[in-house]
């Protein structure tokens, strides 16, 4: 039989990091539950397999782009990956749409069936909630993220031309956009009303918000590493997924905040005001 390749797709080589980053991951979870159980070598096992993750992101990553490099990734693979990048955002989407779900479910309906009129009296947000004003911090990070989607697009747009530079300048404005997004929601959690235990508010409400910060702060490595690869000239403007898979994902982030600034901050905070005024 002919060792020669007859087909357009590309047959992976055996790869430890699957395995590692499976082993990783359990160790991350294991560690963390015996943590918050306030064991000592909880924490041990936790960092543990924090510090393996990150060196299989590394590795992995580095593979990948390897094979991109060295003529694996052909039209129908790239093809293939974008269905793949397809499917994982709409999977985002479901995991979203589960707190969206709590979050409307414990403010519609508070009653004694859930298990929440004990706790909230009735009332949506629950008596002593103080809300956020949606038209201060929460204004201030729709605001970022929007331009960050914009930022973003400049740097697609700019690599589809060949200008270099602007893809790095649109990189590194989007990279700049995102931190500071963090950085104000974590302000943002500092100067809270509430906490995320002891009341279902708190809980819906930091779920929802971090879980998004979580992908914020994902969505920033994911286009820093596309920021170093454009500064070794990886990317061309007729082959770069790896940047086209950054920019989708940030744009989802874009549009998952607008339905938690539109849902939790402004429509909460107004149904909260009209609850507290009966």
């Amino acid at each position: 039989m002919s060792a020669t390749k007859q087909h357009d797709y590309h047959l992976v080589d055996p790869s430890p990091w699957p395995l590692m980053g499976s082993v990783s991951a359990l160790m991350m979870a294991i560690g963390g539950v015996f943590t918050m159980h306030h064991t000592e070598w909880g924490k041990f096992v936790f960092y543990a397999g924090l510090i393996g993750v990150l060196l299989t992101a590394t590795f992995w990553w580095s593979s990948v782009i390897k094979e991109a490099e060295g003529g694996d990734h052909t039209q129908v693979v790239q093809i293939h990956h974008r269905y793949g990048m397809i499917l994982f955002i709409a999977s985002e989407v479901m995991f979203f749409v589960a707190w969206f779900w709590a979050f409307f479910n414990s403010s519609l309906f508070p009653d004694a069936s859930l298990g929440i009129a004990t706790v909230t009296g009735g009332h949506w947000p629950p008596k002593g909630i103080e809300v956020l004003d949606p038209f201060h911090l929460p204004l201030v990070n729709t605001l970022i993220l929007l331009l960050s989607g914009t930022t973003v697009t400049w740097a697609h747009h700019a690599l589809i031309h060949g200008d270099r530079q602007g893809l790095k300048n649109g990189l590194i404005s989007t990279i700049i956009l995102g931190a500071s997004f963090s950085c104000v929601q974590a302000y943002e959690y500092a100067h809270a009303g509430f906490h995320f235990a002891g009341n279902i508010y708190g809980s819906t409400f930091y779920m929802a918000t971090g879980f998004h910060g979580f992908h914020v702060l994902i969505g920033t490595i994911f286009l820093t590493v596309c920021l170093l690869r454009a500064y070794k000239g990886q990317f061309t403007p007729r082959q770069h997924f790896g940047f086209e898979a950054a920019a989708w994902y940030w744009h989802f982030v874009d549009v998952v905040w607008l339905f938690l600034f539109i849902t939790i901050y402004v429509w909460g905070s107004n149904f909260g005001a009209a609850a507290a005024a009966e």
